[in-house]
């Protein structure tokens, strides 16, 4: 089983990575709501080897029997990997490679807000976006939403494969 969950969570965070690196560091000139879609589809794509990783270990490594404990702790274990390396890509790019990030994000959520919300509203959001977004000068934190948003997909992820791939003997 460890073989499997290193396997298939290298797998996990190498996609992650890869996807991470073409959404971020490439000059795309697109805004951050195609950004915040793609970041979105990396972490469904890095996440498929959850599913990919169950079936291997059931139909490879276990004669073609997995229960649904097991089933689920494989996929919980290959999120937490996707997690945790993609947490760090987000605290590196947001300390290092780009420490305007937050700056620029709250600019273009104060934008839009600005078009859709009456001047009352506006100016009590815009307290409340830059109190939120204070939080996020804390590298610890910004890694612990990351990780947190990737994990939960995960749990989801696992969750259905191991609905789908769980057999019994």
């Amino acid at each position: 089983m460890l073989s499997t969950i290193k396997k298939f969570g290298s797998y996990a965070a190498l996609v992650g990575v890869l996807l991470f690196i073409g959404s971020h560091f490439f000059n795309w000139n697109v805004g951050f709501k195609t950004l915040e879609i793609f970041g979105y589809a990396s972490i469904l794509a890095s996440l498929s080897f959850v599913f990919f990783g169950i079936k291997h270990f059931r139909d490879q490594i276990n004669n073609g029997v997995i229960s649904f404990k097991k089933a689920l702790l494989i996929g919980l274990v290959i999120s937490a990997i996707s997690g945790i390396v993609i947490g760090l890509l987000d605290v590196v790019y947001v300390t290092m490679i780009n420490p305007d990030f937050v700056v620029e994000y709250t600019e273009y959520a104060l934008e839009g807000m600005k078009n859709t919300l009456s001047a009352s509203e506006f100016e009590v959001e815009k307290e409340a976006l830059n109190e939120q977004m204070k939080l996020f000068e804390n590298p610890i934190f910004t890694w612990s939403i990351m990780f947190t948003t990737v994990f939960a997909i995960g749990v989801i992820i696992s969750l259905f494969s191991s609905l789908i791939l769980q057999r019994k003997s």
